[in-house]
């Protein structure tokens, strides 16, 4: 039997609007909701909206789930907070990791694993790390085979470059905009399969009762109407929350940590929150602007041969990494960076050179389309002249707890995927492995959501608690749409990414981290006197329903941080500078009545393969470059 949503629209009005975009009909009961008097100032209009599943993020993970869904016979309904195609998985620029071997044929899946659980100092989850290695070869030709154009070598194979901290050249590319590619692919692929979609929604709640999830609420970000979508699956695939610090490689309206904040609402559990990546190389400098302050400066760069060096002039990497250099481990080069400008050898906007114009001109704008036009908009050149770059917040490897062979978060009816989910990267994340799990787990956690949709839930009832839960919600975001204090949302988020930034940053202590959360104790006690000006359709609401989201994921990454007494990966305790072996567990957060808690849990073990993979060493020659 084909699983569809019902098509049950029912108008209770003749002046009702329709929705903003004609594919977003299906499975829809739209319905305008009013209480007490019809003419008093008390009407409640909002749409309810059904459907089997709903997908919560439209990127690459959340596309990839669609794809699996309908594929199946399941039709969901996915939605995101922008105009359709315009997601962050465009701003992955270097590549995706598959070990196909084009360019160095002893390279396999169990080493491809190895090299992630070596990146992610073994807090990764195994069963994750086995699936996204062994799956990406398969990925990859999927995507060619629905028009995806990867660079190829001269032979026709489709071309492999060098990244970070891996021992071979797998980083599948089409030259320095392979996010935006791969989403077109997938955005491609899911017209084709006519897969229904709501464009610039905003999800505030999830409809929950700490056991299971039955639906979410929302409101339309273009008209201000709210949203009830009823469904007995909801599949998070929202995003990390690197944006919460001041300088990031996010837009400062994505990447806020709502994903986290909705699970761990929900009743779902949170893991390793104290693991924030912070890439290397971010623009940084006046000459760039404000506008471009922590704009990524792809990995790609290094990995066609890019050198990092200081004001003196000194290609610093060769104390801190001889061997890998510039291509070591993003921690350890993004903390490099930051010793060599607090040791007072950084440039005057705090920075560092990186370099590619020893490389062929030509070669460089093949490679790096992207970077060379970029750059030139700003007065650079950077075949004949060094960019200025500096670390900048750049991906988050903690996130919701899931089972990965299923995608479920021991909510009933409530799944996760991509960087909204911690497991896949333990304590540093693998270059080139983001845009992998998109996809390698969205597929299998598509697969099994499909195999969950059962014929009730094609048109699940709405009750009245459920309508009572969202009537509720939708009460509070208009009183927070009018709300008439002092302070902006946006003044807020700022002050939170300063304080983030100065305490829980590259390098952390435990004075350091106490105080930012009393700071933080301070900041969110101003929330009492927001101004959001512009109704329901206005930025400051945006910003206020992220300020919410952002508040709480800051605080169970402030005490995760305080809680784990070692450096590992990400995680630099200078007061702690040494990794311990008794604190190779992950952190779980949980939401109670008394606030949020912490747990330890061990780490599994990888599969006898993988072992013999991590046994025999493989590392990165860095020299094949010079």
């Amino acid at each position: 039997m084909t699983k569809t949503p019902s098509d049950n629209r029912e108008t209770a009005t003749d002046d009702h609007r329709a929705p903003s975009h004609p594919r977003a009909t299906a499975g829809v009961e739209n319905r305008i909701e009013t209480e007490g008097d019809p003419a008093s100032d008390d009407e409640l209009e909002y749409e309810v909206v059904t459907t089997p599943v709903l997908v919560v993020g439209a990127g690459a993970a959340g596309a990839r789930v669609a794809i699996a869904l309908a594929e199946s016979g399941v039709e969901p309904l996915v939605i995101g907070k922008r105009d359709h195609g315009d997601a962050h998985t465009t701003w992955a620029a270097g590549g995706v990791n598959a070990a196909l071997g084009s360019l160095d044929p002893e390279d396999d899946w169990t080493i491809h694993a190895a090299d992630t659980l070596n990146e992610g100092h073994q807090l990764n989850d195994p069963v994750a790390v086995e699936l996204t290695a062994r799956e990406m070869p398969d990925r990859i030709r999927e995507l060619v085979e629905w028009g995806m154009s990867f660079d190829r070598t001269a032979e026709g194979d489709i071309n492999q470059r060098y990244f970070g901290a891996q021992s071979y050249r797998r980083t599948c590319f089409v030259g320095d905009r392979t996010g935006e590619a791969m989403l077109e692919t997938l955005i491609g692929r899911a017209r084709d399969l006519e897969i229904p979609y709501r464009e610039n929604v905003m999800i505030t709640r999830l409809l929950a009762d700490g056991e299971r999830v039955d639906g979410a609420v929302g409101f339309d970000m273009e008209t201000g109407e709210g949203l009830l979508f009823r469904t007995n699956h909801v599949v998070l695939a929202a995003g990390g929350f690197s944006a919460l610090y001041h300088r990031h490689s996010s837009r400062d309206d994505e990447n806020n940590g709502d994903g986290q904040a909705l699970a761990l609402e929900a009743g779902a559990r949170l893991l390793d929150l104290e693991f924030v990546q912070f890439h290397p190389t971010g623009m940084v400098g006046e000459r760039y602007g404000e506008e471009w302050d922590g704009r990524l400066v792809t990995e790609a760069v290094r990995g066609e041969g890019g050198r990092l060096y200081n004001s003196e002039g000194e290609r610093f990497m060769e104390r801190y990494s001889p061997d890998q250099m510039e291509l070591d481990a993003r921690d350890v080069v993004a903390r490099a960076i930051a010793q060599e400008v607090r040791e007072g050898r950084g440039t005057d906007d705090g920075g560092v050179y990186l370099d590619v114009s020893h490389r062929d001109a030509e070669y460089v704008r093949e490679r790096l389309p992207s970077m060379v036009e970029r750059f030139e908009s700003l007065g650079v050149d950077i075949t004949e002249e060094p960019m200025v770059v500096a670390p900048t917040a750049h991906y988050t490897m903690g996130g919701v707890d899931i089972d990965f062979r299923t995608g479920e978060t021991g909510v009933d009816g409530l799944y996760g995927v991509g960087e909204t989910v911690a497991g896949v990267h333990g304590a540093n994340r693998l270059g080139g492995n983001s845009l992998a799990e998109t996809v390698a787990i969205g597929k299998l956690v598509g697969d099994h959501v499909a195999d969950a949709v059962t014929a009730g839930d094609e048109d699940p009832t709405v009750t009245d608690s459920q309508r009572a839960l969202a009537e509720r919600e939708f009460r509070s975001l208009g009183e927070l749409a009018t709300s008439d204090g002092a302070v902006t949302p946006t003044e807020l988020l700022e002050d939170l990414g300063d304080l983030l930034w100065d305490h829980a940053g590259i390098l952390r202590d435990e004075a350091g981290l106490r105080e930012g959360l009393a700071a933080l104790e301070q900041l969110r006690g101003r929330t009492a006197d927001l101004r959001v000006e512009g109704g329901l359709t206005s930025k400051p609401l945006e910003y206020a329903v992220d300020l919410s989201a952002s508040l709480t994921v800051a605080e169970a990454m402030l005490r995760a941080a305080l809680e784990r007494t070692e450096s590992r990966g990400a995680h630099y305790r200078t007061d702690y500078p040494e990794t311990e072996s008794d604190w190779r567990v992950n952190l779980v957060h949980a939401a109670g009545t008394s606030g949020l808690s912490i747990s330890r849990r061990g780490v599994a073990e990888p599969s006898p393969a993988v072992r013999e993979a991590l046994e025999e060493g493989y590392e990165l020659d860095y020299h094949h470059l010079e």
